[in-house]
């Protein structure tokens, strides 16, 4: 048997007098035979009359006043006419199950009983708007893209350096100075670093930027959020290579 959300279960319905509204609001559906048999024809109940549930007397405060400035539109066994308001204390009287829910969304965003919003609805924090929460997903995934990229960077750069290892290697097996191989390693080690940062800074020719990176802060940043922790990949170490880099990559044009 499939389970029913939450609103059928407590109770919701296309339209409420203000009394069915504020029992439902209370969260005393069950008791809702033995609060109307104690009113009768009264709509508000005394101050001190249901002293298990202070707040029957002030939620029904609150729909009346929201009734009584026209914040809430009412109408007479549901149907709301614009241009005929009926009295407050008409027996009929009666609020639409969509206005009431606007209404609360609205003055009470905290407030989200069950015969109103969903389970979803409920477990959403009343700050949070769609809006917002379109953002931040927008933004988790263009920071993914970002980590993409700069794993593919380190790929790279990892290969390139584990290849002048062994060039140095090899150099030194060879009988060649090890002092010059040294510094033609780190010569071709700083040209690669620095094409490839002004590849990830840089745009095409028609204007378009190569990557989501737009500054030398957000290169440093992100390498430190995806290796943060390794030997050498420090912030203070990052600046200082990757701007010995494109000085080294600009010098040697």
């Amino acid at each position: 048997m499939p389970k029913k959300s939450s609103c059928l279960t407590f109770g919701a319905k296309t339209y409420y007098r203000p009394i069915e509204a504020t029992i439902r609001w209370c969260g005393l559906l069950r008791f809702e035979l033995h609060i109307l048999k104690a009113l009768g024809q009264r709509a508000l109940p005394e101050v001190r009359e249901f002293p298990r549930w202070p707040l029957l007397r002030l939620n029904a405060e609150r729909i009346f006043d929201a009734l009584t400035h026209g914040e809430l539109p009412c109408g007479k066994a549901g149907l709301v006419q614009a241009s005929q308001r009926p009295s407050l204390d008409d027996p009929d009287l009666t609020v639409r199950h969509v206005d009431l829910k606007v209404w609360m969304s609205h003055y009470y965003p905290s407030e989200r009983p069950s015969f109103l919003f969903d389970d979803i609805e409920r477990a959403l924090h009343p700050a949070v708007s769609l809006d917002a929460l379109n953002v931040l997903l927008a933004d988790r995934e263009a920071t993914k893209v970002q980590l993409a990229e700069l794993s593919q960077l380190h790929a790279v750069l990892q290969a390139q350096h584990e290849a002048l290892v062994k060039d140095h290697a090899r150099h030194v097996v060879e009988g060649g100075d090890g002092r010059e191989a040294s510094l033609r390693s780190e010569s071709t080690y700083l040209n690669i670093i620095g094409g490839l940062l002004t590849l990830l800074l840089g745009k095409s020719p028609s204007g378009t930027a190569y990557s989501s990176f737009r500054n030398m802060d957000a290169v440093v940043s992100a390498l430190l959020a995806h290796h943060e922790g390794r030997p050498g990949l420090s912030e203070r170490t990052l600046w200082s290579k990757l701007a010995q880099a494109r000085r080294h990559l600009e010098a040697s044009r």
